[in-house]
């Protein structure tokens, strides 16, 4: 089997328990334009389909301009306190120190600059090579044109490439690739929703993968 050589991390629920930011920016936004709050259960479930598709579920409409608005609202409050909450995972530094000679990439359904904001306040963002996000929603995680877009560029060869990710969408988008797959279960993701998927490793601790990868 070929080694791995390189390792794309999601975010939200693997690296980072970012609930409690995620939630607070999005109830701000919604006092702002006048809609109902949420609780951050609520909230939460809608985590890591995109940034859009999760203001359109907090505020529970369709209608895009206000969908518009409330994504540059949200960006503004996010970026204003990202990490207030937020945490490492028990483990991720001493794994990313770990991998320090592989190749390691974020691959989020966030856009880019919240991903980067977030992980350069929790002092990690040094690990990585590159940031990839869902700003283009209309390939993203898990839509085999994430990796088909990344992996030539970046000259490397899916078959030693591995995604890192707590949810289904993780799995499937290096299924749809041919790209080996681990699912931590520490996360959001629900066990009935990815197992059945097959992931090649499942960890449930960060500090496994080092013994995958390496």
């Amino acid at each position: 089997m070929t080694p791995f050589e390189s390792v794309f991390f999601d975010v939200d629920g693997t690296l980072v328990d970012a609930r409690l930011d995620i939630a607070g920016a999005m109830n701000r936004v919604s006092k702002i334009l006048g809609r109902p709050e949420k609780t951050v259960e609520e909230i939460t479930s809608y985590v890591g389909t995109g940034v859009k598709d999760l203001i359109r579920r907090s505020l529970d409409s369709d209608d895009t301009v206000l969908i518009d608005r409330a994504t540059k609202l949200y960006e503004s409050e996010y970026l204003k306190h990202p990490a207030d909450h937020a945490k490492l995972y028990p483990g991720v530094i001493q794994t990313l120190e770990a991998l320090s000679k592989k190749r390691k990439f974020i691959l989020t359904n966030r856009y880019a600059h919240l991903a980067s904001a977030l992980l350069s306040k929790l002092g990690v963002m040094e690990y990585f090579e590159g940031v990839f996000g869902g700003d283009d929603e209309s390939c993203i995680k898990p839509s085999s044109c994430v990796f088909e877009k990344i992996l030539p560029g970046l000259g490397l060869d899916r078959r030693g490439a591995l995604i890192v990710g707590d949810m289904s969408i993780d799995v499937l988008a290096g299924k749809n690739s041919r790209v080996r797959t681990c699912w931590v279960t520490y996360g959001l993701g629900k066990k009935e929703e990815v197992l059945h998927l097959e992931p090649d490793y499942v960890i449930d601790n960060i500090t496994e993968l080092i013994g995958i990868v390496k």
